[in-house]
């Protein structure tokens, strides 16, 4: 019974669906594991549950069931030894999907932001310079967290809706000896994708000492981003978006060059290390999504997210809709940013799509929130189409702005 449990814990739904229907013992089930009471929930998915509603925003994104499952444990000790290598194989998957050989992970309980305090508290001293390359709300906000800790910022910024040209970059960099300069890889208050790639080739050229730091927060698990090809010191993120697991978890990379990697190894090496209580549940969710997420080629799944982006945002074109990134170069493929059409407000679209069964998020730049929305296309929603996610999508904004009077572009 042990044996079975453990595989219950770990495999998908139809695996544990034919496991339960080969016991013949007459054995009662382990009364501290519920799910065997009540398995006609579990089996369900979650998505056909009555009040349900689909979560098109830029994150959190439906998670899939096995990763929920995979949370449905009894409590366990963080240095319990069916737990320890649970966690070590994460730190070993993560590396796979930053593209890193000898990058080392960091997963600590918090949100992707937590991720700027870690930059901010361990790599910047009081006074040092850094440069922050700045496409929206979330390069104002780690702006604000460095100077918080004492840095000097400088920011180079651009229109809203596009990027800072690399022109720009270059002369900031040689303007002054800056210890790092940050890059949000997707901003998410604007879907504006950055060219991280370039950005740390200039890096690399001109100011070789400086630390190149990506907030990937709305990035990775959708967008390429290669941390050792690249020469990336630090990329921080989260759980709850493109990784396709529930919020809790911030997710950190580092190169040697950055900082020391001694407790992290201690579980890679499957060697128990008190450091602070982890969220165990998460954790198994997280093994099980990077499980996933690793089972194809990184590249493949890059390009679904490309194609779904290209056909939401083709959908919404069709209609007449204009988007915030000035153009598809610099639009991000995990999300997608929408002006409103004249005469139609947030209050008027989103509470009328949601009741559409599908919800979608209203804006977020300080200086046009009001004027735009936001639809999140990540994880599951791109990779396993037979949900038709992406179509109830666009059916629900399309059926929508047609009853608010919105006459579409080539309607009669």
């Amino acid at each position: 019974m042990l044996n079975l449990r453990k595989h219950f814990i770990f495999n998908s739904l139809r695996l544990v669906s034919r496991r339960l229907t080969s016991l013949n013992t007459g054995e009662k089930p382990l009364i501290n594991f519920p799910i065997f009471f009540n398995s006609k929930k579990y089996f369900s998915t979650m998505e056909s549950q009555e009040n349900h509603k689909l979560c098109m925003i830029p994150g959190p994104v439906e998670f899939h069931e096995d990763v929920l499952l995979s949370m449905s444990t009894p409590a366990i000790s963080h240095v319990s030894p069916s737990f320890i290598p649970i966690f070590g194989e994460s730190i070993e998957l993560l590396r796979k999907i930053f593209f890193t050989a000898n990058g080392q992970p960091f997963v600590v309980s918090g949100s992707g932001t937590l991720g700027w305090d870690m930059v901010s508290s361990n790599l910047i001293e009081p006074g040092e310079d850094v440069l922050v390359v700045n496409t929206g709300y979330f390069g104002d906000s780690f702006a604000d967290c460095l100077g918080t800790y004492g840095a000097k910022v400088t920011q180079v910024k651009a229109d809203i809706g596009d990027r800072p040209a690399l022109e720009e970059i270059h002369k900031a960099l040689i303007s002054k000896k800056f210890k790092a300069i940050t890059i949000t890889h997707v901003d998410t208050s604007t879907g504006v994708l950055s060219d991280v790639k370039a950005i740390a080739d200039l890096v690399k050229r001109h100011s070789p000492e400086t630390l190149v730091i990506v907030d990937g927060v709305c990035s990775v698990g959708s967008e390429e981003i290669r941390v050792d090809e690249w020469g990336i010191d630090i990329v921080l993120t989260a759980s709850q978006k493109a990784i396709g697991v529930p919020p809790g978890l911030c997710i950190l990379i580092a190169s040697e060059k950055a900082m020391s990697v001694f407790i992290m190894n201690s579980y890679e090496s499957r060697k128990g290390m008190y450091f602070a209580t982890p969220p165990v549940q998460l954790i198994y969710a997280l093994h099980t999504s990077l499980k996933q997420i690793t089972s194809i080629p990184l590249e493949k799944r890059f390009q679904q997210h490309k194609e779904v982006s290209n056909w939401i945002k083709d959908s919404l074109e069709e209609l007449g809709l204009k988007f915030v990134p000035k153009n598809r170069e610099v639009s991000a493929n995990g999300m997608t940013a929408v002006y409103y059409p004249e005469g139609i407000k947030a209050t008027d679209l989103i509470p009328r799509v949601a009741e559409h069964g599908v919800v979608i998020a209203g804006g977020l730049h300080r200086k046009i929130a009001s004027q735009y929305f936001r639809v999140g296309h990540m994880g599951i929603s791109v990779t396993e189409p037979r949900r038709k996610h992406i179509e109830k999508t666009i059916e629900a904004l399309r059926e929508n702005l047609n009853k608010l009077g919105y006459k579409s572009k080539g309607a009669n």
